[in-house]
């Protein structure tokens, strides 16, 4: 059973940082992109950030600049450091993961618990 887990969500102040770490475990052959959505207070869930497992990055228009996505892929985890934090940033962050529990399944998209960001004016 796979699992991704999310940490490192909390209420800041508008220009201050946070880091978001996800880490996926259980049965995994193989993860292929990983990255960030999050869904604020009666808005649809949008990508953040996005990464290949070659490093390759996409962002949101809004986040450009300010946010960064990394990986361990040994470890088989993600991060999302957050700088520069406005009140539009505020949601529920949600890690995903396309991967493979074992050889013989092809690329499935599973999804963390979410993690609660919120940013004071």
């Amino acid at each position: 059973q796979v699992q991704l887990v999310e940490s490192g969500g909390g209420l800041v102040q508008a220009g201050g940082f946070l880091r978001l770490s996800c880490a996926a475990s259980g049965s995994i052959f193989s993860i292929n992109n990983m990255g960030w959505y999050r869904q604020g207070p009666g808005k649809q869930r949008e990508l953040v950030a996005t990464i290949t497992f070659g490093g390759r990055t996409n962002y949101a228009e809004s986040v450009k600049g300010r946010f960064t996505i990394s990986r361990d892929n040994a470890k088989n985890t993600a991060s999302l450091q957050m700088n520069s934090l406005k009140p539009e940033d505020t949601a529920v962050y949600y890690c995903y993961a396309a991967l493979r529990p074992t050889i013989r399944n092809g690329y499935t998209d599973y999804w963390g618990q979410g993690t609660q960001v919120t940013v004071s004016s």
